[in-house]
C-alpha cells in the first residue's frame, strides 16, 4: 500500500465517482481505477459498493478511510516540517473551530499567519459537536482545534480566554430598552435554537435550566448567524457569542445578567509542528474576555 493509493480512496470517497477523481487530482482516469483495483486486491476486501447513482464506501471502506484520511494527514504535515525553513513554510494545516467560538479570533490570526508564511494552505470548517471535533482530534485529522471547554477537554488544552454569551431581540422588543437584560425577564419567550448535539446548544439549555425559564422552541438552525437574522425578524430570541454577531445587527444585541460565558481552548495535536504552533500563539494574541467580568455556564 502506498500514500498515493490511499489519496486516490479518499478522493474517489469524497467525489463518488473515479472520473470525478481523476478531475479532481488531475491524473487520468485509468490510472486511479488502477490503484482502487489494485489497492482492494492487496487488502483482500471490497471498499466501494458500485451503485447507480456513484461509488459509496462499504463498511469496511469506511473504516479503512478513517485510518487513511490520518496516515495522509501526518504525511502531509510531516512533509511540512521537513520542508520548512527559517522563513518558509508549505505544507497543510487542518483547523477545525467549534460553530459559533472564535468568529472574531480566528479569521485575525490566520490572516497573520498566512501573512508570515504565503505558502502555507489552510482548510478550515466548522463542527458543531464537541463530541466530533475531540473524536477527529483523537484520530490525528486536525492539526488544531478551537472549541469550548468541556468534560473531555485534553489536559494539555491551552486555555485562550471567554466568549461572551448575548441575547439576540427582535427589533422592538421591550427589552432593547434594557443595557442588559435580566434572563427572568424572558419567560414565556419562544427561543430559536440550535442543532441538538451542538455545543450551542447546551449552552443555551444549561442558562434556561439555571434561570427556571421553559426550553420554548421556535425554530432550530445550523448557523450562528441564521439564529440572529431569524431573532431579529421577531421569530424568538437567541443566545449566541457575541463575536459571532453579524455586522449590522450589533443595535439589536444585549448582554444578558446573570452574565454567561463559556471558557475556550485550543487542543493542538501532539507534536505540534511550526504551523499549529505560530498559529496558537497568534491565537492567544488575540482579544478574547476575561473570566473576572464573568460566570461560565456550569
Amino acid at each position: 500500500m502506498s500514500l498515493r493509493q490511499f489519496e486516490y480512496a479518499l478522493a474517489v470517497a469524497e467525489q463518488g465517482s473515479v472520473t470525478a477523481a481523476a478531475e479532481l487530482l488531475r491524473v487520468a482516469q485509468p490510472s486511479v481505477s488502477q490503484q482502487i483495483r489494485g489497492l482492494e486486491r492487496e487488502l483482500g476486501v471490497e471498499l466501494f459498493a458500485r451503485t447507480p447513482t456513484g461509488l459509496v464506501p462499504t463498511v469496511v471502506g469506511r473504516a479503512f478511510l478513517q485510518e487513511a484520511e490520518a496516515a495522509v494527514s501526518a504525511a502531509r504535515r510531516a512533509r511540512a516540517t521537513a520542508r520548512a525553513g527559517a522563513e518558509e513554510l508549505v505544507g497543510e494545516l487542518v483547523v477545525a473551530v467549534q460553530m459559533g467560538f472564535g468568529t472574531r479570533q480566528l479569521p485575525g490570526a490566520l490572516g497573520a499567519l498566512r501573512r508570515r508564511f504565503p505558502r502555507l494552505e489552510v482548510t478550515v470548517f466548522e463542527e458543531p459537536s464537541s463530541a466530533e471535533l475531540d473524536r477527529l482530534a483523537r484520530r490525528g485529522a486536525l492539526d488544531l482545534a478551537l472549541m469550548a471547554a468541556c468534560e473531555r477537554t485534553p489536559a494539555d488544552a491551552h486555555r485562550l480566554g471567554y466568549e461572551e454569551f448575548v441575547v439576540v431581540l427582535g427589533a422592538g422588543h421591550r427589552q432593547l430598552a434594557a443595557d442588559r437584560v435580566e434572563l427572568g425577564e424572558l419567560a414565556g419567550e419562544p427561543w430559536v435554537r440550535f442543532d441538538r448535539d451542538s455545543a450551542l446548544d447546551g449552552v443555551l439549555l444549561d442558562v434556561l435550566r439555571n434561570n427556571d425559564l421553559p426550553p420554548t422552541t421556535a425554530a432550530r438552525v445550523s448557523q450562528t448567524a441564521t439564529a440572529v437574522r431569524w431573532a431579529a425578524h421577531g421569530l424568538g430570541v437567541t443566545l449566541v457569542p457575541a463575536s459571532a454577531v453579524p455586522p449590522g445587527y450589533e443595535h439589536l444585541v444585549r448582554p444578558v445578567f446573570p452574565a454567561v460565558s463559556q471558557p475556550v481552548i485550543a487542543v493542538v495535536r501532539h507534536s505540534a509542528g511550526p504551523a499549529e504552533t505560530a498559529l496558537l500563539e497568534l491565537l492567544s494574541q488575540e482579544s478574547w474576555s476575561e473570566s473576572a467580568a464573568l460566570s461560565p455556564v456550569t
